[in-house]
């Protein structure tokens, strides 16, 4: 076990999330080499679909990143995504996955130390899950 290294896929909003990434980047924060980035315009472009998909085309955790409520440039996108991210969590218990293996975080643009910890405690909980037991099984 002491081998495995997770596999993180991060949807991070433009205006936001992404944002705080490049500021943790520029301010040389530390935060562990695991997350792969996908800029989307706005969370709420993030379809259940594409986090699914990665659960089962071996990624052992999503981090879905947005705007605080409130702060979001198209009004309500945070919102979608809160109820979205709620059903996911719901979604992945019926199929019999952890919903622990999805996480949702508002991050600010000024908010680069929060990037890199959000990072590190995801990366930490998932390390504690160990490898995503999807990649393994077939099961549609």
């Amino acid at each position: 076990m002491s081998e495995f290294k997770p596999n993180i896929v991060a949807f991070l909003c433009n205006w936001c999330s992404y944002t705080a990434a490049d500021l943790a980047g520029v301010s040389r924060l530390k935060y562990p080499p695991n997350i792969k980035v996908i800029r989307t315009m706005c969370s709420s472009r993030v379809d259940p679909v594409f986090i699914l998909k990665s659960l089962l085309d071996g990624a052992d955790g999503v981090l879905v990143g947005g705007c605080h409520p409130g702060d979001c440039h198209y009004q309500k996108g945070n919102y979608y995504t809160r109820r979205r991210m709620a059903m996911i969590k719901q979604l992945l218990k019926t199929f019999g996955l952890e919903p622990e293996r999805v996480r949702l975080s508002w991050i600010g643009a000024s908010e680069g130390p929060r990037f890199a910890e959000v990072c590190t405690e995801f990366t930490e909980r998932i390390y504690q899950l160990g490898p995503n037991p999807a990649k393994q099984e077939i099961f549609l």
